[in-house]
């Protein structure tokens, strides 16, 4: 799994075919998705994303593998492509999909009243623990919707928010779930840099 970030689209699509080139002795490529920034920092469904991320400078202490552990400064990466029932969506007043998501839709503010359902409350960080996440659109007009990437130090907090949203720890499905469905999920371990480039020079 390689993810390519950056600005300038024409970078992006050289640089990928660079890696491609170098990495043709060992890999092939069996799928590509192109993604954009929405709106700046929101993601489809039109709300801001990320609103409980970590910062940047925070995020390495809180999604990589301590050292002196196997997989040292590695970390644990759920990729999720999800399709958005966009017309079921767009239906729905500003107020509901306010219940949906359980934040504001201008400023992301938490909503004191949040359902049960709502995204906000399946994929609480203070009872899960602590992700860095993005949501990044992709695909046409007709056909889009969201590439999930969401880093941690460990498994199981992706792991417990995914069995949150489908209901299966007892407690009621993600409201947003009934508007966009996964196409593709699985977990990969990305190594550090150090250890990728110990394995090149072997």
């Amino acid at each position: 799994m390689l993810w390519l970030s950056g600005s300038a689209y024409d970078v992006v699509f050289e640089v990928a075919r660079n890696a491609i080139a170098g990495l043709a002795s060992l890999a092939t490529v069996v799928a590509e998705t192109s993604s954009w920034p929405y709106r700046h920092d929101r993601d489809l469904t039109g709300f801001i994303d990320g609103t409980e991320n970590p910062t940047l400078i925070d995020a390495p202490e809180l999604v990589l593998v301590p050292d002196g552990s196997p997989g040292a400064r590695g970390t644990i990466l759920l990729l999720q492509k999800w399709a958005h029932d966009a017309a079921a969506w767009e239906s729905l007043a500003d107020a509901e999909q306010e219940r949906v998501i359980g934040r504001t839709k201008p400023d992301s503010i938490e909503l004191d009243d949040k359902p049960a359902d709502s995204h906000v409350a399946s994929t609480d960080q203070e009872t899960f623990g602590k992700i860095f996440r993005r949501n990044m659109p992709y695909g046409t007009v007709t056909d889009h919707g969201t590439m999930f990437v969401g880093f941690s130090a460990q498994r199981r907090p992706l792991a417990a928010m995914l069995e949150r949203m489908a209901g299966l720890d007892g407690g009621t499905r993600d409201a947003l779930t009934r508007y966009t469905r996964p196409l593709t999920g699985a977990y990969y371990f990305i190594p550090s840099t150090d250890s990728l480039r110990r394995a090149g020079g072997a």
